[in-house]
């Protein structure tokens, strides 16, 4: 039997649309960015892609930071280039890397290489100075997908494997579409602070699912199992 992940696993945000869900995400993040600031005198943030995160990473911009000392990376990146529609990175650059969010530090997870196996040694070297992360952003896919950890997924045990030591690895899978790279669970599971963005009734039922014992197959599972505390889900209808 799987183990258990019940609703104390999340701490369910509600809001009714998604503008004041963008707003109130970005400002959490960004108070938790000036606290790794202040602390530490740098911080570093993941976030994800797709077309949910728009108007928070709008928001985001927005904030007031020291957007210099602020290292962005994704959390996956789909294996094209940059002026690919589908591109992670572009998503950023168009909507978060921009005004004075402009001068944030961007460690993308695409090289130029035909395959995303030819990356990872450079990419975990760059990386792992980086680490523990400050904050993560994640989504969560209608397939309950979250990261690149895709049902199928040709990498999918090592990815989600909790003592894993690789930092990043590369994901092949049926609803992936191009071959993905991905944080594994592990530097997920270390960030100082997690959050998970998702909007739309279908969504929350596939959370709900993915609480519920008949979820045992969908990854986000296993960030909910594996989280150490309450995984704060920001969500609208």
């Amino acid at each position: 039997m799987p183990p258990s992940v019940t609703d104390a696993a999340i701490a369910l945000q509600a809001f009714p649309d998604g503008n004041a869900l963008a707003r109130a995400l970005a400002q959490a993040v960004a108070d938790d960015l000036r606290a790794a600031l202040a602390e530490r005198g740098a911080a570093t943030l993941a976030l994800s892609g797709g077309n949910t995160p728009k108007r928070f990473l709008q928001a985001l911009s927005a904030q007031r930071l020291d957007w210099p000392k602020v290292i962005v990376t994704l959390v996956d990146e789909r294996w094209v280039p940059e002026d690919s529609p589908r591109s992670n990175a572009a998503l950023l650059r168009a909507n978060l890397l921009r005004d004075e969010a402009a001068a944030a530090q961007f460690l993308p997870l695409h090289r130029d290489a035909d395959q995303p196996e030819a990356a990872l040694d450079a990419l975990e070297t760059v990386l792992e100075p980086l680490l523990p992360l400050d904050v993560a952003v994640l989504g969560m896919g209608s397939d309950g997908h979250t990261a690149a950890f895709f049902p199928g997924g040709d990498r999918l045990a090592e990815a989600l494997a909790p003592a894993s030591t690789a930092l990043v690895l590369p994901m092949r899978a049926p609803g992936a579409g191009e071959p993905r790279m991905t944080l594994t669970l592990p530097v997920l599971l270390a960030a100082r602070r997690r959050y998970l963005h998702i909007e739309g009734g279908e969504k929350r039922r596939v959370l709900e699912q993915a609480l519920a014992p008949a979820g045992a197959a969908l990854p986000v599972r296993a960030v909910l199992q594996a989280v150490p505390a309450p995984l704060p889900v920001y969500w609208c209808p």
